[in-house]
């Protein structure tokens, strides 16, 4: 994918993360200019090193901020050409809904769509002003129904509302806004993060079994990969991509039929 994104401006909010860093090394490997954007500097630091990219300290969650950051991209790099939002929610899973406090089923819902939304905004602000800009964001496509999954599945269908509804708004300006759905990134799946949603402590070889049965479910039998979502949302950020709005990318591996 060598200069698909070549002059292009990327920021990546959550892009700590191991699929953050993933796209952000992506980006950059594809000519763009990446900016991370995260609330702990030694993460992003880290990952800025690895991928040559730039960063940012702050809460994504913080409309002030935020606007505030995308006024210094463009200050700094001349517009912004692609936004994406991987920053966690504060998923709580594993639980029967039944068995679901309230707060932990409405806090993915009300902290997802609420970060993608000021992040949205910030971003089509500017690229409507520019006449062009591609806003992407992820999820596990829960909302098509999913068990056991507690609030994920109501914010997946908040946030794939919110895309489609942007892509109707901004599409006359040149803007396009798209996502895509994964069902589980299995190498982002570490006994660490499967703790913090809800499962029990485990060790990786209880997570070597999650990874497993996860493929197991998949049409083709292999789950997606960080390299795998990275190459995709490289694709859809792109010129080659333009065609490609108001929907969402069904990257499950065949988790579910769309």
């Amino acid at each position: 994918m060598l200069n698909l994104l070549k002059n292009k401006v990327a920021v990546v909010y959550g892009g700590a993360g191991s699929l953050g860093a993933g796209v952000a090394k992506a980006y950059a490997d594809a000519g763009a200019r990446v900016f991370l954007v995260g609330r702990t500097e030694s993460t992003l630091r880290k990952v800025a090193e690895e991928t040559g990219a730039e960063y940012d300290v702050l809460d994504a969650r913080d409309e002030a901020a935020v606007e505030a950051h995308a006024a210094s991209v463009v200050e700094r790099a001349g517009r912004i050409d692609i936004s994406l939002n991987l920053v966690p929610r504060g998923d709580f899973q594993g639980v029967p809904l039944t068995e679901m406090s309230v707060e932990d089923y409405t806090r993915p819902v009300v902290q997802g769509i609420a970060c993608q939304f000021v992040t949205a905004r910030a971003a089509a602000r500017r690229m409507t002003a520019q006449g062009s800009g591609v806003i992407l964001s992820l999820d596990s496509g829960s909302a098509n129904g999913s068990p056991m999954m507690g609030g994920t599945a109501a914010a997946d269908g908040a946030i794939d509302a919110l895309i489609r509804q942007l892509a109707a708004e901004l599409g006359p300006s040149g803007v396009r806004v798209c996502g895509i759905w994964t069902a589980g990134v299995t190498d982002t799946l570490t006994p660490q993060k499967l703790t913090a949603a809800g499962a029990p402590a485990m060790d990786e070889t209880a997570v070597q079994g999650i990874r497993a049965h996860l493929d197991s479910l998949r049409m083709t039998r292999r789950s997606p990969q960080i390299a795998d979502i990275a190459a995709l949302a490289t694709f859809l950020a792109s010129d080659a991509g333009v065609t490609i709005t108001g929907t969402w990318i069904n990257a499950t591996a065949g988790m579910f039929a769309s």
